[in-house]
């Protein structure tokens, strides 16, 4: 039977307001198995980042449970601490430490004892390519070498469970790259559990599995491949030179099941290519819209992320509930 590392049932978190309460994370269910790495996605304000401080024990709980290792988040948060690292949204690193004093800070606070100090801080700056830079304040590193050192921080304790909530937001592509190497490798060699909040859909690819969360709920939770294979149609891609109008002509169209944009691109669900591509092609060039030849390209996690949202926004407004705005897509 597989271990579950971080479990929530019926886990709802409200917060009271001047006009009333607010319901940041809604009836949600998680279990992440042991060794499992989890990423959670969703625009902004749809409760990721409360959802990850409620299970830490960070936040008090409205309703339901939630645990990690079996130790409940309301009343075991010293347990939890032994066994989690966590990197916050915003993590601060003392600036006017070193990087070696920002390792050794953290194991204190950890404590980690000397012995063990001596033995792991250069192993954890090994791995993670720092070594070189231990006399340097952390204050001068780039951002990809900060938030390296911050999961090294999170690390000196020999932890579980690794809970990172938007690590990466506004790094550079290659650090973004190196960082998550690292993960790949702390999950294979350590046997970590890695739960991640993350705005960017090349990074959900890269987890076992991926939570959508949509206004508190958890809408969709599957391998980053099922969540794909759940959107219907097949997908077409072209660029329009006039993309006003070319949008306003293909959305109306029968056999259209939805259209996305993507920078000067157009992105067109429809139920048969052979059929509807043609279709497409002539109705554009009757009304004299010019553009470049279409052609079908595999789902991936945005345009399945946009998709979900769109449709759980509709159910929404079918509801008679406001929609919350979509906000950033990570695209």
């Amino acid at each position: 039977m597989t271990e579950i590392a971080i479990s929530t049932r019926d886990l709802v978190k409200q917060f009271k307001t001047r006009s009333g309460k607010i319901i940041a994370v809604n009836q949600v269910n998680i279990d992440i198995p042991r060794g499992e790495t989890f990423g959670l996605i969703g625009p902004d304000g749809a409760g990721k980042t409360t959802l990850t401080r409620v299970i830490l024990g960070l936040l008090s709980r409205t309703h339901g449970q939630s645990s990690i290792l079996g130790f409940d988040s309301m009343h075991d948060t010293y347990a939890i601490r032994e066994r989690v690292g966590y990197i916050a949204q915003q993590f601060a690193l003392p600036a006017d430490l070193t990087v070696k004093e920002n390792m050794e800070f953290f194991a204190n606070i950890q404590g980690v004892s000397r012995e063990d100090q001596k033995k792991r801080v250069p192993q954890l700056l090994e791995f993670a390519g720092l070594s070189e830079f231990t006399g340097r304040l952390a204050g001068q590193l780039s951002g990809g070498m900060k938030k390296k050192l911050a999961l090294t921080c999170s690390l000196i304790h020999e932890p579980q469970v690794v809970m990172l909530d938007e690590p990466t937001l506004g790094v550079d592509p290659v650090s973004r790259r190196e960082f998550w190497n690292l993960l790949g490798h702390l999950r294979a060699e350590k046997g970590l559990t890695i739960c991640v909040c993350t705005p960017y859909m090349d990074e959900a690819e890269r987890c076992n599995r991926v939570g959508l969360m949509y206004s508190g709920k958890l809408i969709a939770s599957d391998t980053p491949r099922a969540i794909k294979s759940c959107i219907q149609g097949h997908l077409l891609e072209f660029k329009p030179h006039q993309f006003v109008p070319a949008q306003k002509l293909v959305t109306e169209m029968p056999g259209v099941l939805e259209v996305q944009t993507y920078g000067a691109m157009l992105h067109v669900f429809v139920e048969d290519v052979g059929l509807r591509k043609p279709e497409i092609e002539a109705v554009l060039t009757a009304q004299g819209i010019s553009f470049e030849p279409l052609r079908e390209i595999e789902v991936r996690m945005e345009e399945a992320f946009i998709s979900l949202i769109h449709r759980e926004a509709a159910n929404h407004q079918e509801r008679g509930a406001i929609a919350t705005p979509l906000g950033k897509m990570g695209l």
